[in-house]
């Protein structure tokens, strides 16, 4: 584990008491820990919050080869991070890549973990076939992420549909202003080695973990909708939330609602500090 974190200058964020229980949030691609900044100060009030830029992102930097970038050594990375930080268990939030991520965290290194939150996640493709058209779909947006402009990229990538209602959303344009804070070169090296093609499938895993798992999707979602669902039939510990006014970025769309839903899921009745 050392020998793999000395690859890794991870930048990251611990706000709040540490006498309070920890939760680790993981972004999504093109985000950074600065995606969670407005929402830190109330989850404060019950939590001390570790962000984290993920390799690729913000002002995280990696020393060694493109195989860092991919999940499973960054999930070691992470760990290692935990390890020096001296927290032991924590909560874990993952959104999208980072709630691919942070499943396969938790199936791995599942004592580290006391609760589960994943935001418009899945645990990765099912077929050798899926992923490798994947593969190639992942591989032509990283090439158009060190080729072309990032603002267009940008503009091109929030047109697809899973995107409608954050692009009508009041915080839209503050969302491009973090995107354009990261590096596209470095963006590319995280969709090549920790795209939804290149990661290990995880559906065969999802009976066996115990971590009590909460999947939270937009209402307008339909894609992570149908998804979730099928996660929630597979995993016994496993329970879906349907977020109202929202698609795939519940946590920009309708931040109180987010706050709110994750409190009372990983509190459960413990009494704010």
């Amino acid at each position: 584990m050392t020998e793999i974190s000395r690859y890794y200058q991870l930048h990251y964020y611990l706000t709040g008491k540490i006498n309070k229980p920890v939760i680790l949030l993981l972004h999504g691609f093109m985000g950074s820990s600065n995606d969670f900044v407005d929402l830190i100060p109330q989850l404060c009030e019950y939590f001390c919050c570790l962000t984290v830029d993920l390799p690729g992102h913000g002002k995280t930097i990696v020393t060694g080869g493109d195989e860092y970038y991919d999940m499973e050594n960054t999930a070691i990375a992470l760990i290692h991070l935990l390890d020096e930080l001296k927290i032991d268990n924590c909560y874990l939030f993952g959104y999208s890549m980072g709630g691919r991520l942070a499943l396969y965290m938790a199936i791995n290194f599942s004592t580290r973990f006391n609760k589960l939150i994943l935001e418009s996640a899945s645990p990765g493709l099912k077929t050798e076939v899926e992923r490798s058209l994947r593969c190639e779909s992942d591989l032509r947006l990283a090439d158009k992420l060190e080729n072309s402009n990032f603002q267009e990229f940008l503009s091109n990538w929030y047109s697809q549909g899973l995107f409608k209602s954050l692009r009508q959303n009041n915080n839209f344009e503050k969302v491009i202003e973090r995107r354009l804070e990261n590096n596209p070169l470095e963006l590319a090296k995280s969709l090549r080695n920790m795209g939804t093609g290149n990661q290990p499938s995880l559906w065969d895993k999802l009976s066996n973990y115990q971590i009590p798992t909460l999947l939270m999707v937009g209402e307008f979602d339909d894609k992570f909708k149908a998804i979730n669902t099928e996660m929630t039939k597979l995993s016994p510990v496993a329970n879906l939330k349907i977020i109202p006014e929202s698609g795939h970025n519940i946590h920009w769309e309708n931040p109180q609602k987010w706050i709110e839903i994750l409190i009372i899921f990983l509190l459960e009745g413990r009494k704010k500090k």
